[in-house]
């Protein structure tokens, strides 16, 4: 079985149980969170062995991490348990009918965390060597490169050593908050070493500058597929050419959603696309596949929605680019337009 290995922080999150402001709730629902994770957790549930790499505080928040991905099919050989370190936290606050914008806000709590304090060392662990050795694709995102310096030795460290047959992707997963200060045109060097590069066409912006296809492409050049992913309009895959101008474009139009909320679909999404890659699926089917996955997050609470089962899968990813135009998916269900 192919092997995929995801390496990052996971927090412990809290947010309200009723749809109130913070300062009114009285309960709070505890689950986990990380970019990392959520893609690990979406390839387990692609059928791909899966393990995810980081570091948990000796605490509660860190048990219920380990327990969680433990559930959900993703193994945790590679994680280091702190015994001084706590176990980063975030809030998620769920969006207001008073809030113009209707957006759900976030607070960290992550400065000092146990993860915070990967680099270079981790690498000397041996569940780590070789669970990185033995991996098809080795999964990072720019969030990791902002927590500390020591978190930007190790992803130098994985882009730079020698591939020996594996893929390394790269989501750029631009967080203001983290960079803030902070030299960001260290994402633009760490993204061209990576192999895929995913990157949302909102975040582009901020992280490279623009959010113009050739220039984008032309600041990355040495990945072999950069992967736009144009919020809800479409996803665009850019493949490199032996020399500039030959790559090729696949662009895939997203599904229509009833959305519900959209954090982690660009994670789901993520999984979505390279689990495809790693079938050897062409880019217009792994993109596919990555609308499909965002979809199912995208009308559920939480960072991952189910799949399909292995049939509806198939037959929508197998579907004429006119029965794909006509999908609508709600509450999880992908249905045509016209109610069929």
């Amino acid at each position: 079985m192919l092997s995929a290995v995801c390496v990052g922080e996971t927090m412990a999150m809290l947010t309200p149980v009723q749809a109130v402001p913070l300062h009114q709730a009285t309960e709070l629902h505890c689950g986990i969170g990380g970019a990392e994770s959520n893609v690990a957790m979406g390839l387990a549930a692609m059928g791909l062995d899966t393990h995810w790499v980081g570091r948990v505080g000796r605490d509660g928040f860190g048990t219920r991490i380990l327990h969680e991905l433990g559930d959900h099919g993703v193994g945790v050989s590679g994680v280091e348990v702190d015994d001084s370190l706590p176990t980063g936290l975030y809030i998620k606050v769920p969006a207001q009918e008073s809030n113009p914008d209707g957006a759900s806000s976030v607070l960290y709590y992550r400065q000092g965390s146990a993860a915070s304090t990967m680099g270079r060392a981790t690498l000397a662990n041996p569940a780590v060597f070789s669970l990185l050795k033995d991996a098809a694709l080795i999964h990072l995102s720019g969030i990791t490169a902002a927590l500390s310096p020591d978190c930007l030795n190790l992803l130098e460290a994985i882009l730079t050593a020698p591939r020996d047959g594996r893929t390394i992707s790269f989501d750029v997963n631009w967080r203001a908050a983290l960079w803030a200060g902070q030299d960001r045109s260290v994402l633009q060097r760490l993204a061209n070493l990576a192999d895929v590069v995913l990157v949302g066409k909102d975040e582009a912006e901020h992280a490279f500058g623009t959010t113009d296809e050739a220039e984008l492409r032309g600041m990355l050049p040495d990945p072999e597929v950069l992967v736009i992913k144009n919020e809800a309009i479409s996803a665009i895959a850019l493949t490199r050419g032996e020399s500039a101008g030959d790559g090729t474009r696949e662009e895939v139009p997203a599904l229509s959603v009833a959305v519900v909320e959209p954090v982690g679909a660009g994670d789901s999404f993520a999984a979505g696309y390279l689990s495809g890659m790693l079938f050897g699926l062409g880019q217009k089917a792994s993109l596919r596949r990555g609308h499909v996955a965002a979809a199912c997050t995208l009308t559920v609470h939480g960072d991952r929605g189910p799949l399909p089962d292995a049939a509806q899968l198939s037959a929508i990813l197998d579907s004429s680019d006119d029965a794909w135009a006509a999908i609508h998916v709600e509450h999880g269900h992908f249905n045509t337009r016209t109610g069929a």
